[in-house]
């Protein structure tokens, strides 16, 4: 039993290394609240966590949608555009009309939900990467933005979805609130229901999937379908918190979106991923973002940490831990054998090994070899 020790030895090594795949972001934004109000003074206080929560929230619910696409090994670009039309749209279809905000939320949702219903169709049946297909349906919503508002948003919103957006349930701002309702939610489904273990599946191995039996194709396109949805609302959303949002408010959001994503621990190539990580992930870029202002720095430079954060993230998650770990428990189970005493099998000791020990192995061996050709 000694000689197969390495391998069992090893095992709890990446049976951990599976369990906390999505861990070290948690550690991270722990860390980067305590010494927070250390480097940037006031950045933990009652006015700065509500100035920020409200946009973490907005953020969370537009990367959930991109969560889904990533998993799926795509990567959706048509954020700013999806999220400027619910901007526009929930501003325009009312036109300052509190009765016509269900009309406008209706349109804004129904929207959202056609572009990404786009997006999968060009990526599943057309065969178009998903980097051209969503770069290209950016364009198209973009122009569609200039079309509708012809450069210009001549209307607030409505008085009683900009009161929405900006109340809050038990001292903490409403999108942060819808937006945890939201993570929770899709978090409970995906883990809980046969649905959602299918689509990690159909993430991490495509191939795999096919030969289960499962349509991979229609587990795709609803992916896009929900960040669709996803980032239309966070448009609409944020237009009821500012009240007067800008024209181009998406374009904000594209690079956050994605490096939430990779903090959160989801690889860019597809498989697992966890929107409640992703929502971390949120939470850790918001309050950087934060500290940086507080420090003075431009907008520039917060651009540059984002950019180096989506890098570091896809150095990290693509390093060989796993086979770094599994190595070391080999070697410590090597050795822990070799002290115990010399392995089944060999030398005068292998008598005393177990029934059908390495004789039995020997006859397999034997047996394999006579039935090659």
């Amino acid at each position: 039993m000694a000689g197969v020790q390495p391998s069992v030895a090893s095992a709890p090594w990446r049976r951990r290394f599976r369990l906390g795949a999505f861990g070290p972001i948690w550690t991270a934004t722990i860390l980067l609240f305590a010494v927070s109000p250390i480097v940037a003074h006031g950045s933990l206080s009652n006015s700065a966590l509500q100035a920020m929560l409200p946009f973490a929230g907005i953020l969370a619910i537009a990367a959930i949608g991109q969560t889904l696409v990533i998993q799926q090994g795509g990567l959706d670009l048509s954020v700013p555009g999806t999220f400027s039309l619910g901007v526009v749209l929930v501003t325009v279809v009312p036109g300052g009309d509190p009765g016509k905000l269900a009309l406008g939320l209706v349109v804004v949702l129904g929207v959202g939900l056609a572009a990404g219903l786009l997006n999968g169709l060009l990526v599943t049946r057309l065969g178009i990467t998903s980097l051209v297909a969503t770069l290209g349906m950016n364009a198209v919503l973009v122009g569609t933005v200039l079309q509708v508002t012809h450069g210009s948003i001549n209307y607030k919103v409505t008085r009683n979805w900009a009161d929405f957006a900006s109340s809050k349930v038990a001292g903490v701002p409403t999108p942060t609130v819808v937006a945890l309702i939201l993570v929770l939610a899709v978090a409970a489904y995906m883990r809980r229901s046969v649905w959602g273990r299918r689509f990690d599946l159909v993430g991490a191995s495509p191939l795999a999937a096919r030969s289960a039996g499962l349509p991979v194709a229609r587990y795709q396109l609803i992916s896009y379908v929900a960040a669709g949805v996803c980032y239309a609302f966070a448009g609409a959303l944020l237009a009821g918190f500012l009240g007067s949002p800008q024209l181009f408010a998406g374009n904000e959001y594209l690079l956050p979106t994605i490096a939430a994503v990779v903090l959160g621990g989801t690889a860019l190539g597809g498989g697992r991923g966890s929107v409640i990580a992703t929502a971390v992930g949120v939470l850790f870029l918001s309050q950087l973002e934060q500290v940086v202002e507080l420090l003075g720095a431009s907008q520039a430079v917060q651009d540059i940490i984002q950019g180096v954060i989506v890098a570091l993230g896809m150095g990290l998650r693509n390093a060989p831990w796993r086979r770094l770990f599994g190595a070391r428990a080999g070697f410590a189970g090597a050795r822990a054998a070799t002290a115990s005493g010399p392995l089944v099998g060999s030398g005068p000791s292998a008598s005393n090994g177990p029934p059908g020990g390495s004789l039995e192995r020997s006859s397999e061996e034997e047996e394999t070899v006579d039935v090659k050709p």
